[in-house]
């Protein structure tokens, strides 16, 4: 099966030749995929080199004339290394652009952690007006990024991932997904984490939502479904523990509400392994999500 990476050249591709407005800025990393584009479009498929500050310096200087302004490298390159742009270039100026990241969180351990960015997230929540994607299969890729590149001159990143669930999901860009329905609480998966989410809850008496837009985060549907499955909620993040337990507090300000926040731990881990021995050292697995959840709401199983 094809990677949500993979979208991304094709995707893009088609949007250069179909929008004069689009172009996409690269810092060495991913510019095979455009071997082809680039001849089409020499003007509007720009590498930089590694040169990741340049990356979103050059992408910001493209919005200010006008342009759509795709950037894309590693998560770390593009938020962490970066993020004075970002916040300067883009949030300061006013300008918009996307932002599509690839190797998220652990995706490529033998990287180490100059290639990893659990924080990702929690970093652009610093930020005003970010809208935030993390598709969870390659087909949900593509949509959010065509979404992402049509949303006017907004600041949009989108999170992609080696990690996939089997199937994708009628995605809108907005909304939470309700996928399954129970009374003993919520649970909300988000992107490639919801496979193992259903796995784990197998069973228990609990609704569970699929976020693939995380910002600005869905308030009202998860309201709408507390009503009737209860206000104690556990959100599972391929990303930094807790980076949406703020967002999700606010949501139910005026209600009674427990929150509890699962996803990657702040402490590094210092063997490179494997992606799956991560996600289990990090609590992701289905047994350990399923000792987690129903530990916390109690563990009531559907009639």
């Amino acid at each position: 099966m094809d990677t949500m990476r993979d979208r991304l050249a094709p995707v893009l591709s088609r949007l250069l030749d179909e929008d004069p407005r689009v172009a996409v800025v690269l810092a060495e990393i991913g510019k095979d995929g455009f071997a082809e584009t680039l001849r089409r479009h020499p003007d509007r498929v720009i590498n930089v080199g590694i040169r990741e500050q340049l990356l979103v310096g050059a992408g910001a200087g493209l919005a200010l004339t006008g342009m759509r302004p795709v950037l894309h490298t590693f998560a770390s390159f593009l938020v962490e290394r970066p993020f004075e742009q970002v916040k300067l270039d883009l949030g300061h100026q006013g300008v918009g652009a996307v932002l599509v990241s690839a190797a998220a969180s652990y995706d490529w351990p033998a990287g180490g952690y100059t290639h990893m960015a659990p924080g990702d997230v929690a970093l652009l929540d610093t930020l005003d007006g970010w809208t935030v994607h993390v598709p969870g299969h390659p087909d949900e890729a593509g949509t959010l990024l065509r979404h992402a590149v049509a949303a006017g001159d907004d600041k949009v990143y989108v999170r992609l991932s080696l990690q996939s669930n089997a199937q994708g999901r009628p995605v809108d860009g907005g909304r939470f997904l309700p996928v399954r329905e129970g009374r003993s609480g919520v649970v909300v998966a988000v992107g490639p984490l919801l496979d193992t989410v259903l796995a784990a809850t197998e069973g228990l008496d609990v609704t569970v939502l699929y976020a693939t837009t995380v910002r600005p985060f869905d308030a009202a549907g998860l309201r709408r479904v507390t009503a009737a499955a209860g206000a104690d909620l556990v959100l599972v993040e391929p990303y930094l523990a807790g980076t949406s337990t703020a967002a999700a507090n606010d949501a139910l300000a005026d209600v009674p509400h427990r929150v509890l926040g699962l996803g990657v731990g702040r402490a590094e881990l210092r063997r490179y392994g494997q992606v799956a021995e991560h996600t289990a050292a990090h609590g992701l697995d289905a047994r350990t999500l399923r000792e987690r959840i129903s530990g916390f709401l109690g563990g009531g199983t559907a009639a």
